[in-house]
């Protein structure tokens, strides 16, 4: 989301449109607005989150002239990305809707030999269900290997199966070592064994689905 004002020397600071001060009324919108998404007994609550802000200023005796913030938003089943955007654009003043924009991310970063190939930052939510091949074939493998019997869950964040399943359609499971409670934290760290065992649950995974296709 952007938002544009008019530059101002701080000292006639009345001179200027502030760009930060807009987008404060959205911000704490969406706060508040994570209670009415939607949500899901297994995939559980849709989240959103304002996650980073930047901020162009002439200087730091000025008043900014454009601000951008970069929301997170992570959907659950019966939500769809049109719905989604209109959620946010809906939080916009009737008086700031010809200064505020709202833009979708995109990769469209250059690859090795300069080729892009622009691909929009949506994933539509997904799961497997717990008879699915693929599930019980890693089920099998958890037993085969010594590790403690569960049901299947879910982890709280999104892998890469949310291309591989969400959009392309390919059927995938998520198996790693370590706790995701420490993902993305000063105390981020996977124990060695874990590691170990890990390796060796996707060293059978393959042999697992073909028995259980053929059973």
């Amino acid at each position: 989301m952007v938002a544009k004002g008019k530059s101002a020397h701080a000292a006639s600071n009345q001179l200027g449109d502030n760009a930060i001060y807009k987008l404060l009324p959205i911000i704490a919108g969406i706060r508040d607005l994570e209670p009415k998404l939607g949500d899901h007994p297994f995939l559980g609550h849709a989240k959103i989150t304002v996650s980073d802000m930047t901020v162009k200023t002439p200087s730091l005796n000025a008043v900014p002239d454009e601000a951008t913030i970069f929301i997170d938003r992570r959907m659950t089943f019966g939500e769809t990305k049109e719905t989604a955007i209109e959620q946010i654009k809906a939080l916009i003043p009737e008086k700031d809707k010809a200064s505020i924009t709202v833009e979708e991310l995109f990769y469209d970063e250059a690859s090795y030999t300069g080729f892009v190939f622009p691909v929009d930052k949506y994933f539509p939510a997904w799961a497997l269900e717990e008879d699915h091949l693929l599930v019980q074939a890693g089920q099998a493998v958890k037993q085969a290997i010594g590790l403690p019997e569960g049901k299947p869950g879910k982890w709280e964040f999104s892998t890469n199966g949310i291309y591989w399943a969400g959009k392309a359609g390919i059927p995938s499971i998520g198996f790693g070592p370590g706790d995701e409670i420490y993902a993305h934290t000063v105390g981020e760290c996977v124990p060695l064994e874990e590691v170990v065992k890990a390796t060796e649950f996707y060293s059978l995974l393959p042999k697992m689905i073909d028995k259980e296709q053929k059973a």
